[in-house]
C-alpha cells in the first residue's frame, strides 16, 4: 500500500478518537476525585481508600490479557471489535453511577464495596477500551498514520476527562451554604457521577456507529478452535516479545508517577498551592490547550526524532517543568500562596509540563501498534487486542500502586480528614512536597532510561511490512 493509501479518513479518525471519552471520563473520576471524595467527604482513611483502588486494579488487570484475547479471536459479521463496542457501555454506565452514591455503610464495608465497583467498572472499561484501541494497527500500518489515530485518541480521551473536570470544578463541585469547600460538596459528586455515565454511554456508541461502516466486516482469517491450555500459551508467547517487555518496562514508571500525581492532584492545590475556587474554574482549560498543543507538536516531532526519541526526552523535560515550583516554594523563593502571580506561574509550569507529558503518553500508544508487526513476524499472529490489554494490565497495576502511593505519601505527612485548606501545618505540607517530588523525579528518569532501549523505529518497522507482505504473497 501506498502512504496515500495507508492515510484514515479524517471522519474515521474523528469517531475513533470520540470513543476514548469514556476512558477519560473513568480515568479523571479514579484519578482524581475519588480518592478525596471517599476521604474527605465520606471520612474513610487515605490509606484504606488508596488500598481499596490498588486492590481493584490488580484484581481487575488479570482481566485485561482475557479480554483482549478474546477480542483477537471474535469472528463475526460486524468485525472483532464492534461487537464489544456496541454490548459494554450500557453496563458500564450504570456501574459507574453506583460508585458517586454508595450506601450507607460502616467504613470496613465501604472498603469491600468500593473495591468491588471498581473492579466491575475498570472490567466493562477494557471492553470498551481495549477493543477500541486495537482497531488503530487494523486501520493503517503507516508509522505515523498511527500516531495521528492515537494524537486524537489522546485529544479526547483528555477533552472527555477535562470536561467533568471543568463542571465539576464550576457546576457541581462549588461552595454553598452547607459546605464554604466546594471539593467537600457531597451532593455534587452524585451530579457528576449522573454526567459521567452519559457521557461514557454516548462516546462509545457514537464511537462504533461512526466506524461501523469501515470496520463492520469478517475478519480475514476464522480462528481455530482452541484449548483453555493452548490459548494461555499464545497469551503468553505474546507477552514474551522483546519490544514489549521494554516498553512495558519503561511505561510502568510512567504510569506509576501518574497515578500519584492525578490521585494527590486535589490535594496539591487546595493545601500546596491553595487554589481559589476561580483558579479550579480556569485550569481543566489550561490543561486542554496543553493537551491541544501536543495533538499539533507529536505528529512533526515522531517525524523528526522517531517515536522512541520523543518519548524519551519528553518524559525528562516534562519532569522538570513539573517539580519546578514544588522546589522552588521549598526553597522559600514562590510568591505568596493563593495570589495570582502564584497562580499563573504554577499554570505556566504545568501547562509546559503537561505539553510534553502527553507527548510520551501518545507516542507511546503509537509504539504498542509498532509491535504487532514484530510479533507477527514470529508468531503468524496478528494479537492487537492482546497487546493493546497487556498496556492496560500494567497500566493498571503501576496506576494503583501510584494511587496507593499517595494515600502512604498524605498519611505519613500527618494530613487530617476534613483539614482546611490554608490552616494546615508548614511542616506537613513541606514532607508531602517532598516525597511527592522525589517519587516523581525518580520514576521520570528511570522511564526514559528503560524506553531508549526501545527497539522499532521506522526503518525497521517499514522492513517487517515488506516482509509480511512478501509472505502473504508467497502464501
Amino acid at each position: 500500500m501506498t502512504a496515500l493509501q495507508d492515510r484514515v479518513p479524517h471522519r474515521t479518525r474523528f469517531f475513533h478518537g470520540l470513543g476514548s471519552i469514556a476512558y477519560g471520563v473513568k480515568d479523571n473520576g479514579f484519578s482524581t476525585f475519588l480518592l478525596i471524595y471517599y476521604n474527605q467527604v465520606l471520612g474513610m482513611e487515605a490509606a484504606m481508600v488508596s488500598l481499596a483502588l490498588m486492590l481493584a486494579l490488580l484484581i481487575d488487570a488479570f482481566v485485561d490479557p482475557v479480554i483482549g484475547h478474546l477480542s483477537d479471536r471474535t469472528y463475526t459479521k460486524w468485525g472483532r471489535r464492534l461487537p464489544w463496542l456496541y454490548i459494554a457501555p450500557i453496563p458500564l454506565a450504570l456501574a459507574w453511577l453506583l460508585l458517586w452514591d454508595p450506601p450507607a455503610l460502616s467504613h470496613g464495608q465501604l472498603f469491600f464495596y468500593l473495591v468491588a465497583v471498581a473492579v466491575v467498572i475498570r472490567a466493562l472499561v477494557s471492553c470498551c477500551e481495549v477493543p477500541s484501541v486495537a482497531l488503530v494497527p487494523e486501520l493503517t500500518p503507516d508509522y505515523d498514520e498511527r500516531t495521528v489515530l492515537m494524537r486524537f485518541r489522546y485529544l479526547f480521551g483528555w477533552g472527555g476527562g477535562l470536561l467533568i473536570a471543568f463542571l465539576a470544578y464550576g457546576v457541581f463541585l462549588v461552595p454553598n451554604e452547607k459546605q464554604p469547600v466546594g471539593q467537600l460538596n457531597v451532593e455534587g459528586y452524585w451530579a457528576m457521577g449522573v454526567t459521567g455515565a452519559l457521557l461514557i454511554a454516548f462516546s462509545v456508541l457514537v464511537s462504533a456507529l461512526g466506524q461501523h461502516k469501515r470496520v463492520a466486516h469478517w475478519p480475514k482469517t476464522r480462528p481455530v478452535p482452541t484449548s483453555l491450555s493452548h490459548s494461555f500459551d499464545e497469551i503468553r508467547e505474546s507477552f514474551n516479545n522483546r519490544a514489549f517487555l521494554i516498553f512495558l518496562g519503561g511505561a510502568a514508571f510512567a504510569y506509576i508517577s501518574q497515578g500519584v500525581t492525578f490521585s494527590i492532584s486535589n490535594y496539591l492545590y487546595l493545601y500546596v498551592w491553595q487554589f481559589s475556587d476561580t483558579s479550579f474554574k480556569i485550569y481543566p482549560a489550561v490543561l486542554l490547550i496543553s493537551v491541544i498543543a501536543s495533538f499539533f507538536l507529536v505528529v512533526p516531532c515522531n517525524r523528526r526524532w522517531g517515536k522512541k526519541n520523543t518519548a524519551v526526552a519528553s518524559a525528562v523535560i516534562g519532569m522538570i517543568f513539573w517539580v519546578t515550583p514544588f522546589l522552588l516554594l521549598t526553597a522559600g523563593l514562590w510568591p505568596e500562596l493563593g495570589s495570582t502571580r502564584s497562580t499563573a506561574t504554577v499554570f505556566t509550569s504545568f501547562f509546559l509540563s503537561n505539553v510534553f507529558s502527553v507527548m510520551v503518553m501518545i507516542s507511546g500508544a503509537s509504539m504498542i501498534a509498532d509491535i504487532v508487526e514484530d510479533a507477527e513476524l514470529k508468531t503468524g499472529r496478528r494479537t492487537e487486542g492482546l497487546f493493546f490489554a497487556g498496556n492496560f494490565f500494567m497500566q493498571k497495576c503501576a496506576v494503583g500502586f501510584g494511587i496507593f502511593v499517595s494515600g502512604l505519601i498524605i498519611s505519613w505527612a500527618g494530613l487530617s480528614t476534613k483539614a482546611a485548606p490554608g490552616a494546615v501545618d508548614g511542616a506537613i505540607i513541606a514532607k508531602l512536597t517532598l516525597a511527592y517530588c522525589v517519587i516523581v523525579a525518580v520514576m521520570a528518569i528511570c522511564a526514559a532510561l528503560v524506553l531508549r532501549h526501545f527497539p522499532i523505529d521506522r526503518d525497521n518497522h517499514e522492513g517487517r511490512l515488506k516482509m509480511l507482505a512478501e509472505r502473504a504473497t508467497a502464501t
